[in-house]
């Protein structure tokens, strides 16, 4: 038995992603909020004697880049050239994000080092039981942030240099943690510099600044997201609050990561196009964010329709689920998940 017209059609259109992720090249302005993620693994096998918290015991950390950073280092796994505007201060962690990324080859000239600034970091433990064969889970996360008002000469000069280079890129990533590099007047001007430019616009909004993503092309939500922005427009469902969303922001296309469920694009043109998730057991979602956004630069980068693009953004997202402690999406785990999908959808139909 053969695969019907259908499953034959996202069979093929998998098979050629496959071919074309792996010769991918291209030029990313991505301008957004830099951080450190640390992240400290152990066995939490008892409870505090003096409070009903469980006890850490640490068997190894690590470091990565994160946000607008960890982006910039899934774009440069994938093939295309990341050119990062950001702020990081003058300090230990901020040192490490510029050193990690130099060592990846992501342009770091557009990084303004603010004096007497804190560089954002945000720790996660991460534990399981001893003993036990069982995925570990998040304990705790804590953020040392800087909320002083980032300097105003800084971010004008970071816009100002991020525009000169809109023009010769390929796509515009407007990454917003709500840390204070993204703010309306520079939103503005990159929007419009792309505008002008002809140049596909992503980004990565914060709920409560979704109005500096007005006339972007993709906008990545996380599906509680949505939900929470159905109850504040006070719509029946999620998806009459995705069409308000892309209407009243002129929106082509908003691309909601449902996690185990899939992935989820509702278009400007009405279309609802949804790829449900293979994973036999997904596992944590930290990371399928920055995965989504680096893999619609991908589709936009070699001219995918949009199901190839809900296609590749939920392969990339799949990766970082399936991945045991990998956060960052890179071209060959893409390229070899579209193959083990389109191997499955083959063998399912012998």
């Amino acid at each position: 038995m053969g695969m019907n017209d259908v499953d034959q059609v996202v069979h093929d259109r998998l098979v050629e992603l496959q071919n074309r992720i792996t010769s991918l090249t291209g030029a990313v302005v991505l301008v957004g909020d830099i951080m450190l993620d640390r992240y400290i693994h152990g066995y939490a096998n008892n409870l505090n004697s003096r409070a009903p918290v469980p006890v850490l015991k640490e068997t190894r950390r690590h470091e990565d880049v994160g946000a607008a950073a960890h982006v910039a280092r899934g774009l440069e796994n994938v093939g295309l050239d990341a050119i990062l505007f950001g702020v990081v201060g003058d300090d230990e962690s901020g040192g490490n994000i510029i050193e990690a990324l130099e060592g990846e080859d992501v342009e770091c000239d557009g990084i303004a080092i603010i004096e007497g600034r804190t560089t954002t970091v945000k720790t996660r433990l991460i534990a399981g039981r001893e003993y036990l064969i069982s995925n570990e889970q998040l304990l705790l996360r804590w953020d040392i942030d800087d909320d002083s008002p980032m300097p105003s000469e800084a971010l004008a000069s970071i816009i100002d240099q991020a525009v000169d280079r809109i023009a010769k890129a390929d796509v515009l990533i407007i990454s917003d943690y709500g840390q204070g590099v993204i703010t309306d007047e520079g939103a503005g001007r990159l929007v419009n510099a792309a505008k002008v430019a002809g140049v596909p616009i992503i980004c990565d909004p914060k709920l409560t600044g979704l109005h500096r993503t007005q006339g972007a092309d993709w906008v990545v939500f996380q599906t509680r997201g949505l939900d929470l922005m159905a109850k504040r427009l006070a719509c029946s469902n999620s998806p009459e609050a995705a069409t308000k969303l892309i209407k009243d922001n002129e929106w082509g296309n908003l691309l909601v990561l449902e996690g185990e469920n899939g992935v989820t694009v509702y278009t400007s043109d009405g279309e609802t196009i949804h790829v449900p998730c293979t994973l036999e057991s997904p596992s944590g979602v930290i990371g399928i964010i920055d995965a989504a956004a680096v893999a619609i630069a991908a589709a936009v980068r070699i001219g995918l329709d949009v199901n190839g693009t809900a296609q590749l953004a939920n392969a990339a997202c799949e990766c970082i689920m399936a991945a045991d402690q990998e956060f960052t999406l890179t071209g060959d785990a893409l390229a070899d998940r579209l193959d083990q999908v389109a191997w499955s959808m083959q063998i399912s139909q012998r």
